[in-house]
């Protein structure tokens, strides 16, 4: 691949926002070719986590709540952020379906990788596929969270995304490969 774009330099960061859910960054970079870009911004994110759980007998367990950026209450993977110190990628996605839905235990292992905006985002959203969760706990939400839990067959699954009731594209790619690999 001789003729593929080249990585850009940084030539100078400036950080423009940083709280917590938004961290924002202007970038001065210089191309290849020797041009440069003064204000290329670059939203910084910890990684995300997001799981496929299937119970003994194949339920999907998802989840419903209120998204306010597009004003909807729709179907989603458990998900969350990583964002504790120590904790390893798998641990992380563990901790959230147990805080979101109560199902734990089950044999795990990552399903893929994705990166939401790699134009404009550093960082990666990490699915992990658990086989035979069982529920072992009830939800432990934080104080801003009202979710909904949805076991629902594969083929609902299947249903609820063609139906448009799954929007979200990091949780519509992973299972969508699931469904197809089964």
């Amino acid at each position: 691949m001789h003729n593929d774009p080249k990585p850009w330099k940084t030539l100078e960061s400036i950080y423009l926002h940083r709280r917590p859910w938004l961290t924002m960054r202007q970038d001065r970079v210089q191309l290849a070719n020797g041009n440069t870009i003064d204000d290329f911004y670059v939203w910084e994110y910890p990684p995300w986590l997001n799981i496929i759980a299937l119970t003994p007998d194949e339920q999907i367990i998802l989840i419903r709540q209120y998204r306010h950026g597009i004003g909807k209450v729709l179907f989603e993977l458990p998900a969350g952020v990583h964002d504790r110190a120590g904790e390893s990628l798998l641990q992380g996605a563990q901790r959230e379906l147990l805080e979101e839905t109560g199902y734990g235990g089950g044999q795990w292992h990552e399903w893929m990788q994705l990166s939401p905006n790699p134009a404009l985002q550093n960082n990666i959203s990490y699915t992990f596929l658990a086989l035979g969760v069982e529920k072992i706990s009830s939800q432990r939400l934080d104080a801003t969270e009202e979710i909904t839990i949805h076991p629902v067959s594969p083929g609902e699954a299947r249903e609820i995304i063609e139906n448009g009731e799954m929007l979200q594209a990091l949780h519509v790619a992973p299972i969508m490969k699931y469904l197809l690999s089964r």
